[in-house]
């Protein structure tokens, strides 16, 4: 096997590792074609450093192969560039796995990557539309944390490449979808057949934004096209004229020229402008917020308003700054319960994270954040709440005090399969219980109703390995011992 080589051990006696790079090297001669095969039979050489590794018990059945570094090997670069990971398989010798795979085994690989280089693990490596490499792309960024997002918009305003544009119209719709939108990917080249937004974005009451998403203003932007979008899907019935506007979502922050050119034009009054970077700010906003009314009046500020009273601007500032503030204190404190206390006193906490991690790894899922406390699958088949709390030895038990809200009640019930998930004192110990049996028992706890809040007190006592959740006067209380997680 000259063509391929370990750094950690030769290939040569090992019958098992000869006969991976053997399989690996058919593999890529399958995929490439027939004159690549002609070139790689001439040109295949010491240029791929990679670890293979066939699990001790199952020899090659078991076997995996990494390839950790691409050095010079022109007539296969491209293919092996985009093998990340190759696994054994019964019915296919290796199978590349999909980059939503990649990421959920590990997440790891990923770190330091640039998008285009992330492109190139995905399908053939370029976005078109329709193709694989879009469809695995598109799921890729369903999966990611808002800051990748942000990271990789970055990227492509900051270093063009061939896709770069395309790449940054995919991670605007994600935003889209992310701040509640129901998003209808558009086309990235249009033609005579099909119409080229860039994307729509739909609401829950029947509006609709016609998005075009533009890597630079530079350069003077013809209004008419999306105009001329928007006109036809009107005519198609897709859209209602009184309930659609569009969206120029652009990569500079200085849109000062673009502004006088809307401004000046006859679709003054159907056209928005707003930065990337301003839009990643305002889906961070909306992660730090539970009130989905704040959320709605918020996604209001992308479709055209008429501010020449300034009331509503100030009622939004007023309701998002209330509500963080909120969010915040509730996300990292917690107020010692009453029985345990003679003085007031917060003690921070900031596990969360730690428990997203433990929680996709039992539900071998990705968990995205949509509120502080509040997680859901990329898919919206499944969400989970997330409560935290510090640890309040008392006598030979020890509790836990938490809230639980209303509105994450309605976020929660809006998902098929739902759970509610309390960290105890570290992400070492958490409880998962069924969304559906923990709200029916609510009405036996107690409850607070201020002015601007209202919540149910969770308090939550393990003593000897037994866990329980006290009710209030009168109730019984509930033992949830079975719901601790044990992988």
């Amino acid at each position: 096997m000259s063509a391929f080589y370990s750094p950690y051990s030769s290939f040569r006696g090992s019958r098992k590792r000869s006969k991976v790079g053997a399989l690996l090297v058919r593999r890529i001669r399958s995929l490439s074609g027939k004159r690549a095969q002609r070139r790689a039979n001439s040109a295949i050489r010491p240029s791929v450093v990679y670890c293979a590794c066939p699990s001790p018990t199952n020899g090659l059945e078991g076997a995996s192969v990494r390839v950790l570094e691409l050095l010079d090997a022109p007539p296969v670069q491209r293919l092996l560039h985009r093998i990340s990971w190759v696994t054994r398989s019964p019915s296919d010798p290796f199978t590349i796995m999909p980059l939503v795979e990649l990421w959920k085994k590990t997440p790891e690989q990923f770190h330091g990557k640039t998008i285009q280089q992330v492109l190139g693990f995905a399908g053939d490596g370029r976005l078109k539309d329709g193709n694989s490499t879009s469809v695995e792309f598109r799921e890729f960024l369903a999966h990611l944390p808002s800051s990748e997002l942000s990271l990789f918009a970055n990227q492509c305003l900051e270093t063009a490449f061939p896709d770069s544009g395309f790449a940054l119209q995919d991670i605007a719709n994600q935003v889209g979808n992310r701040l509640g939108f129901r998003v209808e990917n558009g086309r990235y080249r249009g033609n005579p057949n099909a119409l080229g937004f860039d994307g729509l974005w739909h609401t829950a009451d029947g509006e609709t934004i016609l998005v075009e998403v533009k890597t630079t203003d530079a350069y003077r932007l013809s209004l008419d096209t999306a105009a001329e979008y928007r006109r036809k899907l009107i005519q198609e019935k897709k859209l209602s004229e009184d309930k659609s506007s569009i969206l120029y979502i652009v990569g500079r922050s200085d849109t000062g020229d673009l502004e006088a050119q809307v401004r000046g034009s006859r679709y003054a009054w159907d056209i928005r402008l707003i930065s990337v970077e301003a839009l990643l700010r305002l889906l961070g906003i909306k992660e730090n917020l539970d009130d989905q009314q704040t959320v709605d009046r918020i996604k209001n500020i992308l479709m055209p308003q008429e501010f020449t009273r300034v009331d509503n601007i100030i009622d939004l500032v007023f309701s998002v700054t209330k509500e963080v503030k909120k969010e915040a204190e509730d996300a990292e404190t917690q107020e010692e319960p009453a029985s345990t206390k003679k003085v007031k006193k917060f003690t921070p906490v900031s596990y969360r994270p730690a428990c997203v991690d433990r929680l996709q790894t039992h539900f071998k899922e990705t968990l995205v954040k949509q509120s502080p406390a509040i997680y859901a699958t990329p898919d919206g088949s499944t969400a989970v709440s997330i409560a935290i709390s510090r640890e309040y030895p008392s006598g030979n038990n020890t509790g836990y005090w938490y809230a639980f809200h209303p509105s994450q009640k309605e976020q929660l019930e809006k998902f098929k399969t739902a759970w509610v998930t309390f960290g105890c004192g570290s992400e070492r110990q958490m409880l998962v219980i069924p969304f559906k049996e923990f709200v029916s028992w609510l009405p036996r706890f107690n409850q607070t109703d201020l002015e601007d809040r209202s919540y149910w007190h969770i308090l939550i006592e393990q003593s000897s390995g037994s866990w329980i959740i006290l009710a209030k006067a009168g109730q019984k209380r509930i033992q949830v011992t079975q719901y601790l997680l044990k992988d």
